[in-house]
């Protein structure tokens, strides 16, 4: 389990420095391209998946995906994809990308179909996709390999989807082919001969076609807000429906989902969009993030004394929302973990957006702000604090959390009475990485986290 971890480590960051969820099988065949209204825009948001599982036994599942999009003009984060695009003309669409794949057991409940087999993980494929775009709708077809060597399966797609506007409602129906290798049906639906009892006989299913039907849908509550939500069948193929351990029906899936979309094309700047650069340094805290947002805990007394430092970039997407005192700003950032030797040091990659306000009644004296980062922070390797918290726990660890920055400064410039400093901020804040309580696959199922108290300086560049 280790070695494919550290392998998707790799993989997905590699894949960030270039740079919902009804399931896998969704078209190019991604559900969430065209669901920002501009280029250069972002969003934030949370989708429930609910899939019936393939496996024997194993019921329902249920499951929450952070929604983290941001769509540039090349470049793309959809949620569990992130890849690179090129639009040729209006017909014309090449992509290359990551994507998350969402099979696997299941990790809270293990049914007595699976009781006594080897782990099986959930993937990350390496693909890429071409899609042809007329009046009629669009076809597509998308290549898949695995790309940790959890599977070593491969996967072509042949697809069709229809868009369908009506106002703020967009429907996009779709079916899709699925050709999949025997590596990759054995390793999901197979039996070992080791993992062979009297009940659940040694089997390989073999390669196979799936069918896929499915109605995507997107819902503009306003002129930020989207609900989404999507319905989907898969029929699997003969010899995946043979397997002892799978259950022979549809699996169906369904999702619903909530976004908030961050355009800077609704804004008006009266300048060209300023440039952030924050530094910060810290130390490990085993405060809960809301006990320190409170004050009630500030200790940063840990065992291996460990620390960060980051430097992170920023950009207004919004400034003051509504006429309020309110601002919204993405970051990304570097964050290196010092470990003090117990283990080597550790990189992590931040990238968030930011709710800023400052409407505190003494702000034309000394601008005062708090802040609220959400976003998405991925470690090349798992931090310390995490790391024995998890093994305390008995639960699992994963690189991709959930991140979360609160902060509160104020303006250099207005204490010192300095005008050219107003923009530089001097502050505090928490850098907090998370699994969401384990409710998402897609962070690992992680409960718990790790929470670093640290001090910084901001400014505009």
């Amino acid at each position: 389990m280790g070695k494919i971890r550290r392998r998707a480590a790799t993989a997905l960051a590699l894949a960030a420095a270039l740079a919902w969820a009804a399931g896998a099988a969704l078209a190019n065949s991604d559900p969430l391209a065209g669901v920002l209204s501009t280029p250069g825009a972002a969003g934030l948001g949370a989708a429930w998946r609910f899939e019936r599982s393939p496996y024997r036994g194993a019921g329902t599942r249920v499951d929450l995906v952070p929604l983290y999009l941001y769509e540039g003009e090349y470049a793309y984060l959809h949620a569990y994809r992130v890849g690179l695009k090129l639009d040729a003309g209006a017909r014309h669409r090449f992509d290359v990308f990551l994507s998350h794949r969402f099979e696997g057991f299941p990790y809270d409940r293990i049914p007595q179909s699976l009781a006594g087999m080897a782990e099986r993980q959930p993937g990350l494929d390496f693909g890429a996709s071409y899609e042809l775009r007329g009046d009629w709708g669009a076809a597509y077809a998308e290549v898949l390999g695995d790309a940790i060597g959890a599977s070593h399966g491969r996967e072509l797609r042949l697809g069709y989807k229809y868009e369908w506007r009506s106002g703020r409602l967009r429907l996009r129906p779709h079916a899709t082919l699925a050709l999949r290798n025997a590596r990759l049906n054995n390793y999901y639906y197979g039996v070992l001969p080791a993992e062979a009892s009297s009940l659940r006989p040694a089997y390989e299913p073999g390669a196979g076609v799936n069918g896929q039907l499915g109605l995507y849908g997107a819902y503009a509550l306003t002129e930020r807000w989207r609900l989404l939500a999507g319905l989907g069948a898969t029929r699997w193929s003969q010899g995946v429906r043979a397997s002892p351990i799978v259950n022979p029906r549809f699996e169906t899936s369904a999702a619903l989902g909530l976004l908030y979309e961050f355009s800077p094309e609704h804004e008006t700047w009266p300048e060209k969009r300023p440039l952030l650069l924050r530094l910060y340094t810290g130390r490990a805290s085993e405060c809960d993030v809301a006990k320190v947002v409170r004050l009630v805990c500030t200790s940063t007394d840990t065992p291996d004394q460990t620390r960060v430092v980051a430097a992170e970039f920023g950009r207004p997407f919004v400034e003051r929302l509504n006429g309020w005192p309110f601002d919204v700003v993405g970051y990304l950032g570097l964050l290196r973990h010092r470990e003090r030797g117990v283990q080597p040091d550790v990189w992590q990659l931040n990238a968030y957006m930011k709710g800023i306000w400052y409407g505190f009644p003494w702000r034309e004296r000394l601008m005062t702000r708090i802040g609220l980062g959400v976003g998405a922070s991925y470690a090349h390797g798992v931090p310390l604090l995490e790391l024995r918290d998890q093994q305390k726990n008995g639960r699992n660890t994963s690189r991709l959390l959930n991140y979360l920055d609160p902060t509160i400064d104020f303006s250099l410039g207005d204490l010192l009475g300095v005008r050219s400093l107003k923009r530089t901020f001097l502050g505090l804040g928490v850098s907090h990485r998370s699994g969401i309580f384990a409710t998402s696959q897609l962070l690992g199922n992680v409960s718990g986290g790790s929470n670093y108290i640290y001090s910084y300086v901001e400014w505009e560049m």
